[in-house]
């Protein structure tokens, strides 16, 4: 029997402003000839205010978002493809009215949030075409 792998990677799988992202996590998951990769962005740097602020990702206050996606070869590294989203029914987004309503431990709940997605996807990739 096959075994899954997962491979952590250290930039950004996703949003367009990902390198503005103080939070981001990667994560190949590989089955055979099937790849996923799950993103997990958050606590984007408001360049407009300078060091210190940050700004949503997305609408609704969302802080922090998960996200994954069918993975294609891009030169020597299997990416993200972007047009190709991946379901899953795991928790995916973090959000407040402000940035002081943010959890103290926001970013281990993100940790907690990209783990849980890879849990279910690792789980959900032995089934997928």
């Amino acid at each position: 029997m096959k075994k899954v792998s997962i491979i952590e990677r250290g930039w950004a799988g996703h949003f367009i402003c990902g390198q503005r992202c103080t939070f981001r996590r990667n994560t190949l998951i590989q089955y055979g000839k099937r790849r996923i990769v799950v993103s997990t962005v958050g606590m984007m740097m408001d360049i407009r205010k300078g060091e210190g602020y940050y700004d949503t990702i997305g609408a609704g206050g969302r802080y922090y978002e998960t996200m994954a996606f069918r993975a294609k070869l891009d030169g020597p590294y299997w990416d993200a493809d972007v047009s190709e989203t991946v379901s899953f029914n795991s928790e995916w987004a973090i959000c407040a009215d402000a940035l002081a309503k943010l959890p103290k431990d926001a970013d281990n709940k993100a940790n907690d949030m990209h783990d849980a997605v890879v849990r279910e996807l690792s789980r959900k990739i032995r089934n997928m075409k």
